[in-house]
Parts: structure tokens; sequence; C-alpha cells
């Protein structure tokens, strides 16, 4: 099983890929946390992507590609993955759909969790308030939301035509969204296997 978990920055990703990884048995794979890693341990990746990241960009296709193959190829073979943060434009997506595919482990469902923008934006100021994430300040998350409505929410259509979304109402209890998200990939799993 090889899912793509999107959705704007606040509307509760990671929290559903841990749960629907758990449930499923298989990887998450957190292209945020992969970035904040190389970051924080000063690698080439992370040293490249930090000036995008505080700044509430997206990191160039070509950094986050070469730092997600061997994860994704490694959860693939073990049984499969959940992925959140990555693609976020048509164009990563086209460019991930092509190495992905060649190698044999392209997304199989993508997932939209569904948030209106204040609910996000109020859960991101509270994330910052906890976490201390330096991209969780109420400048970089408005540039984030922007950015997720002009690059990302594209998407919607490009998965659409190439795979099959699975659209979530995200403003819902955590525990009701994993249920709602649970549900909807096992009965599109029939499908995929019929």
């Amino acid at each position: 099983m090889r899912l793509l978990l999107i959705g704007a920055p606040g509307a509760g990703k990671g929290t559903q890929a841990d749960r629907i990884a758990a449930h499923f048995g298989v990887v998450h794979i957190s292209s945020g946390d992969l970035l904040r890693k190389h970051v924080a341990d000063g690698t080439a990746i992370g040293r490249a992507a930090r000036e995008y990241m505080d700044r509430g960009e997206l990191v160039p296709n070509t950094l986050v590609l070469d730092m997600l193959r061997k994860p994704v190829v490694a959860a693939a073979n073990a049984g499969g993955y959940v992925l959140d943060g990555f693609p976020r434009t048509v164009e990563q997506a086209e460019a991930a759909y092509g190495v992905a595919k060649e190698l044999g482990v392209a997304v199989q469902l993508a997932i939209l969790l569904d948030v209106k923008r204040e609910e996000l934006i109020s859960r991101l100021l509270a994330r910052g308030e906890t976490s201390g994430r330096s991209d969780d300040n109420a400048e970089t998350i408005e540039r984030r939301q922007q950015v997720y409505e002009e690059q990302t929410a594209p998407l919607l259509e490009y998965y659409r035509q190439r795979e099959r979304l699975i659209i979530v109402n995200g403003d819902r209890p955590v525990d009701e969204v994993t249920w709602s998200v649970v549900v909807q990939v096992q009965r599109a799993a029939k499908q995929l296997t019929e």
C-alpha cells in the first residue's frame, strides 16, 4: 500500500500519517521531518534547504527527490508507505511519478485532508507556541498558506486524473478523521486489486 497525504500546513498530515501507517503496518515518511533532520544535522541537503524553509518557500525538487529516494524505495519494499509533505506542486508530482514508476514504488492513492483556512492558522499558531518550530509564526504561516493555495492545491486535479483521490473532512476530531481515512482507503484498496 502506497499512500500520499495532501493538505495545507496545519491540516494534520503528520498526526494522521502516523495513525494510518500504524493501522496498515506501513512506514510513515514525512518529507518535512526528514528536511528538518537534515537541517539540524547540517548536511549538504539541510544547508541548501534551510534558506527556503525559513522563508516558507518550497524546497527545490532535486533536493527533495534526492532525500526521499532511498526511504521511499526501502518502505515500498517493506510493504508500503504513507508519504506526507511531498509532492507539493504538479511539477514535483510529475517528476516524482517518473522516478517512482520506474522503481515500481509510485503512489497508489492520494488523500486530501480538507481543513478550513481559519482552523489551519489557529492550529499552526498553537503548535508554534508549544513546539518551538521556527516556521510556525504568523508571517511564515501566512506565506505557507499562500504557497499551498497557489502551488499545491492544483495537485488535487492531477491526482484525480492520475491516481485515485480521496477527500476527507479534516475539521473533525482526530479519531473521526483517522476512521474516515481508514474506511475510504480500505474501500479504494479493494477496487485497486479487482
